[in-house]
């Protein structure tokens, strides 16, 4: 039960028992001050707005940590978790009580990160994250981040490699990487996916490509066979010829058994992300004038410049590149399907 009473000292004591059934209290000078306390404190119990005010004073790299050791992250999303927390987030924040940062703080800090707008909003989510789960679990009232007005990003259009700049990297690549890299322009696979294909995932006599595990760094080092990204990412995709045959021949020269990785590091086990990044795609993408950043992914919407040109549809482009919906398709892609100005008069 809740009880104002009258203290020896004059002054007077709230007492009350919050949602988990601990006791507290808080001592006034004057009556009316912790009546109008508990009335409160009742109201917020009853309506679920009700806040710990010890839980508060923890730090938000405190609280923050916390959260993220108990999140089921991917092992790759950890890594980004963790960076965006240790790089970006806690040299302002991490020392703060949680329930001390106000919302004008968190958009000083997101005003002034000094990278792209897109990574900004990657690292803002995560921090927004962290303090919805503080509301959560009555660490805070209110999440600081709402509201807070993030820098556009600027509208990029995706420019398709050619087949002629595909030819050339392929070429520039050493050879027991060249078919991944075919491999890569013909079916539009993600990086893990291509270093998670073992050779059980290709079934060559009916031309299919199965797509169930991919490969992502763990934190601090090595790799990690995991599910796909999503679950729109498990997926069947056709194989052209061209690929096909690029498999059967790297497979003569580099033998593997039905659970082997087709592609692997020069040490052996799954090739790793970095490495490959820097021994050969960085020189093969150098070689036909890719601008610094271009990635892997260069070789995806390559593949999917061909199914639009190809006449395919959202939906079909959507289910191989293993999109969770049609709308993030177009949202990269729109820009690439032929113009219908003639086909709409017509109809």
């Amino acid at each position: 039960m809740a009880s104002v009473d009258k203290l020896g000292s004059g002054r007077w004591q709230a007492r009350y028992r919050d949602p988990d059934g601990k006791q507290r209290k808080r001592t006034f000078p004057r009556k009316s001050d912790a009546d109008r306390f508990l009335t409160t404190i009742e109201h917020n119990i009853l309506t679920g707005a009700y806040v710990d005010p010890a839980a508060g004073r923890r730090t938000f790299r405190e609280y923050g940590e916390g959260w993220r050791t108990g999140q089921p992250h991917r092992p790759g999303t950890a890594v980004a978790v963790e960076q965006h927390l240790r790089v970006h987030a806690y040299p302002v924040l991490g020392s703060r009580p949680i329930a001390g940062i106000r919302p004008s703080e968190v958009q000083a800090w997101a005003t002034g990160l000094p990278i792209a707008p897109s990574t900004t909003r990657t690292v803002f989510n995560t921090i927004k994250a962290v303090f919805k789960a503080a509301v959560r679990d009555r660490v805070i009232a209110h999440n600081p981040c709402d509201g807070v007005a993030l820098p556009k990003v600027p509208p990029r259009k995706v420019e398709p490699l050619t087949v002629e700049q595909v030819e050339t990297i392929v070429a520039s690549a050493p050879d027991e990487y060249r078919a991944l890299l075919v491999l890569a322009a013909g079916t539009g696979l993600r990086a893990g996916e291509l270093f998670g294909l073992q050779v059980r995932h290709v079934d060559f006599l009916r031309r299919l490509l199965t797509v169930e595990q991919q490969v992502q760094p763990r934190t601090g080092h090595g790799v990690h066979v995991c599910p796909p990204k999503t679950q729109s990412s498990y997926r069947t995709i056709p194989l052209p010829q061209v690929v096909v045959d690029a498999l059967a021949g790297h497979l003569r020269v580099y033998p593997a058994g039905a659970e082997d990785f087709i592609f692997t590091a020069p040490g052996g086990g799954p090739v790793v992300r970095t490495s490959f990044m820097q021994s050969t795609w960085t020189p093969a993408a150098r070689a036909v004038g890719l601008p610094k950043g271009s990635g892997l992914h260069s070789m995806r919407h390559f593949y999917a410049s061909a199914l639009i040109r190809g006449g395919l549809s959202v939906r079909v482009v959507s289910e191989r590149l293993g999109h969770a919906n049609a709308a993030m398709t177009l949202n990269v892609y729109a820009h690439l399907w032929p113009d219908d100005e003639d086909r709409t008069r017509q109809a």
